[in-house]
C-alpha cells in the first residue's frame, strides 16, 4: 500500500546518510494514521533522521518507505499493551523470527523503547534484542554511537557490548528463577559481563519534544503538537506518566515554548499543547496571554487533560477564542475520600467552579475521567461519583457532560504495583451506566474486558511468551488470553496472579532489576500511606 508521505510537511531537513550508513527501519505497530499522531514516534524519527551514519525508513502495519538494503537494526515505538500482535506481524514482514534466541548473525538487532517497555518489559523479553529503558533524547545517541563501533563484531558480542550501555537492557542475559513453575519469581541471574541492574535514563534539559512531521493524514489532522511539561507533581498513586517519567520537567517559554509555536504556524494554523498536567507548567497563564494575540486568532488551539484547579476565566476565554469547544478534566472519582486515597489535590469546590467558569467563559461541553475499582473503593464512593454528575449536570445545564470511566490497572513502577484488578470494577461501570443515563450525562466507559488484558501484560513475566504467541491464533481479547492460558495450564501461573491478586510486599517483582526514577522504598511508603488512609 503506497502511505501518503507526498502530504507530509516536514519541519526538519533530513540529513544525507553517507555511504556504509547504517539502515535502520523504525516502526510503530499500528496503521500510519495512528502512528504518525505520536510526538514521540515522530521525535526519534527525527533524532534517526538527522544523522548521517543513519539510513532510516519508517514503517507502519500498512506499509511503509522504501529499505533500500537489509536493515541492521529494526526499532519499535510501544506505546500501548494490546499493539504486541502487530510487532509480531511486521517481524515476520521483514524475515526476522519472533523469538530473539531464534536469531543468527545476519538478523538485524530488534530494539525498543516507549513507556509499555519501560515499565515493564519483561512479558516482551523473549521477543527483542535490546529494550531502551527512558527517554529517547539520551539513549538514543549513545546506543547508535556505541553500535557504530561494534558493527562487525558477531551477534554475541554486539549485545553483549550494547549492554554495557546505561539504560540499555538486554534481556537475554538475565535469568528469572522461580518459586516452581506456576509460582512467584525467586530472583534475577544476571549474565557475570551484563550489569547487575540497569537504571531507567532521564533527559533533565527544558528542550521537549515538538512536532518533526504535520500530515492531513494524521488522526489529528495537521496538528503540530509541542510537549509543554513532562511528567506530573501530583503523583497519583495509579499513574505511570507520573511516577515512571519524574522529575517533573517544563519546556522553557522564551527559548522553547515560543519558538517552537512560532515554527508550528508557519505551515499549519493547528497546535496541540500535550503533556500529563499542561496548565501547571509555571509560565502557562503568560502563554494563554501570548496566545491571545491579535496575529493568532486564526490558530485552532487544542489542550490536553488540565487540572480542575487551574480551570480559569484566561484558560477557557483562550480555548473559546481558538475554536475549542469542549474541555477536560480528570476527576477520578465523585468521593473526596477516595480522591485522597489516589492522592488528587481537588475538592468538589474546585470541580464545581471549573465547571461553572468553562460554562460561563462559552465552551459548550465538560469531559471528566473518573476511574472504577479504585484501592478501597465501596459503593459509597461509586454513588459520590454519581452524585456528583448529577449536580455538575443542575449547576451547568448548557454544557454537554460527559464521563468517561476506566477500570484501574496496576501498573509497574507505581505504588500501587503490588494490588490486583477489582472484578466488582465490572458491575460498577455497569451501575454507573444505568444511573447516569438517566440523569442526561453521556457515559463512556472503557472496556473492561480490555483493562484485564493490559492488566496481565502491566505485571507480567517472561513466561507469558507462549500466551501472547497463542493469541494471535486466538485472538487479543479476554476471550482468547483465557483460551491460552487453559492449554498452558501448568506451566505457568493463573490468569489471576497477574491480573486480580494481591503480591505481598516483599515478592519480587518481575522487573525488580530495572530501576525507574523512584526507587522501591518510596514506591512501597507512598502505597502505604495512601491506603492508611481508608
Amino acid at each position: 500500500m503506497n502511505l501518503p508521505w507526498a502530504d507530509e510537511i516536514h519541519l526538519l531537513t533530513p540529513a544525507m546518510p553517507s555511504v556504509g550508513a547504517v539502515p535502520v527501519v523504525w516502526a510503530f505497530p499500528n496503521t500510519y494514521t495512528v502512528g504518525i499522531t505520536s510526538l514521540g514516534y515522530q521525535w526519534i524519527w527525527g533524532m534517526l533522521a538527522q544523522r548521517t551514519d543513519v539510513r532510516v525508513s519508517r514503517w507502519f502495519t500498512d506499509g511503509g518507505e522504501p529499505v533500500p538494503e537489509p536493515p541492521e537494526l529494526v526499532g519499535f515505538s510501544c506505546g500501548w499493551e494490546l499493539d504486541y500482535p502487530r510487532i509480531f506481524d511486521l517481524l515476520e514482514q521483514f524475515g526476522i523470527p519472533l523469538l530473539s534466541r531464534e536469531r543468527e548473525n545476519h538478523h538485524p538487532l530488534v530494539f525498543g523503547g516507549g513507556p509499555v517497555l519501560s515499565a515493564n518489559p519483561e512479558p516482551f523479553a523473549n521477543f527483542f534484542d535490546v529494550i531502551l529503558l527512558g527517554d529517547g533524547e539520551e539513549l538514543i545517541p549513545n546506543f547508535l554511537d556505541h553500535y557504530q563501533e561494534i558493527r562487525q563484531s558477531d551477534r554475541l558480542e554486539k549485545l553483549l557490548k550494547l549492554a554495557q550501555i546505561p539504560g540499555v537492557y538486554v534481556p537475554q542475559f538475565y535469568q528469572p528463577i522461580y518459586t516452581n513453575i506456576t509460582g512467584a519469581i525467586e530472583t534475577i541471574i544476571p549474565h557475570p559481563d551484563a550489569p547487575s541492574n540497569i537504571q531507567r535514563q532521564t533527559h533533565k534539559g527544558n528542550t521537549l519534544a515538538t512536532s518533526t512531521i504535520v500530515t492531513p493524514h494524521a488522526a489529528w489532522e495537521n496538528i503540530y503538537m509541542v510537549e509543554v511539561v513532562r511528567s506530573c507533581p501530583e503523583m497519583c498513586r495509579f499513574c505511570l506518566a507520573s511516577y515512571l517519567t519524574l522529575p517533573f520537567r517544563k519546556a522553557g517559554m522564551a527559548q522553547g515554548l515560543i519558538p517552537a509555536i512560532a515554527r508550528g504556524l508557519q505551515v499549519t494554523n493547528r497546535i496541540g499543547l500535550l503533556g500529563p498536567s499542561v496548565t501547571q507548567h509555571p509560565e502557562f497563564p503568560e502563554l494563554l496571554t501570548y496566545l491571545n494575540q491579535p496575529e493568532f486568532d486564526a490558530m485552532r488551539l487544542s489542550i490536553a487533560s488540565v487540572r480542575a484547579a487551574t480551570v480559569d476565566e484566561l484558560l477557557v476565554k483562550t480555548l473559546v477564542q481558538h475554536q475549542t469547544q469542549s474541555l477536560t478534566i480528570a476527576v477520578e472519582s465523585g468521593s473526596e475520600r477516595l480522591r485522597q486515597v489516589i492522592n488528587k489535590k481537588l475538592t468538589q469546590a474546585e470541580i464545581f467552579q471549573a465547571a461553572q467558569t468553562a460554562q460561563t467563559g462559552g465552551l459548550k461541553g465538560l469531559k471528566l475521567y473518573t476511574m472504577v475499582g479504585v484501592p478501597t473503593e465501596t459503593e459509597t464512593d461509586i454513588q459520590a461519583t454519581i452524585n456528583l454528575a448529577q449536580e455538575l449536570r443542575k449547576l451547568t445545564p448548557r454544557l454537554r457532560l460527559t464521563l468517561g470511566c476506566s477500570t484501574f490497572v496496576p501498573k509497574a513502577q507505581t505504588p500501587w504495583q503490588w494490588l490486583g484488578v477489582n472484578p466488582l470494577a465490572e458491575k460498577r461501570l455497569q451501575f454507573l451506566g444505568k444511573q447516569l443515563g438517566k440523569s442526561g450525562v453521556e457515559f463512556r466507559p472503557e472496556s473492561y474486558k480490555d483493562s484485564l488484558v493490559q492488566a496481565l501484560i502491566s505485571r507480567g513475566d517472561r513466561r507469558l511468551t507462549e500466551i501472547l504467541l497463542l493469541t494471535r491464533s486466538y485472538g487479543v481479547s479476554l476471550g482468547g488470553i483465557r483460551r491460552a492460558f487453559k492449554e498452558l495450564k501448568g506451566q505457568l501461573p493463573p490468569l489471576d496472579f497477574y491480573v486480580h491478586d494481591n503480591w505481598v510486599e516483599n515478592a519480587f517483582l518481575p522487573w525488580q532489576h530495572l530501576t525507574g526514577t523512584v526507587g522501591l522504598e518510596m514506591l512501597v511508603s507512598h502505597r502505604e500511606r495512601s491506603l492508611a488512609m481508608s
